[in-house]
């Protein structure tokens, strides 16, 4: 289950923000994250609330927004939403495909007290 190493990092960076701003209570963690890292949000939050206890993040909303996999093709330009992790084209059908979103994994903001 990799959503306990990635709990382990979201509340370490938590942590380390408040503490740059003499934060007393983290209440609220706002995430963004790709479709394609292919995290539970429900597995997230349950080690997340886990690993928080005793901690100044204890009781922090994990609010977890899902960016979709898009794609981009080199030839024609074309974005679109990959689905089944089909890297083609849907314009063109160009193999040539960059992803534009959907590897997000990142700590959008913080509420502190």
């Amino acid at each position: 289950m990799h959503e306990m190493a990635l709990a382990q990092g979201i509340l370490a960076t938590a942590l380390d923000a408040a503490s740059s701003n003499d934060a007393v209570k983290i209440g609220r963690i706002k995430l963004l994250v790709g479709e394609m890292t292919n995290v539970e949000p429900e597995s997230l939050k349950f080690c997340f609330t886990a690993l928080a206890a005793g901690t100044i993040a204890e009781g922090a909303e994990l609010d977890i927004s899902i960016t979709p996999l898009v794609g981009r093709c080199s030839v024609c330009g074309s974005e679109f939403p990959v689905k089944g992790y089909y890297f083609i084209c849907t314009q063109c059908q160009s193999s040539s495909v960059e992803i534009v979103s959907g590897r997000e994994l990142r700590v959008e903001h913080l509420e502190v007290e």
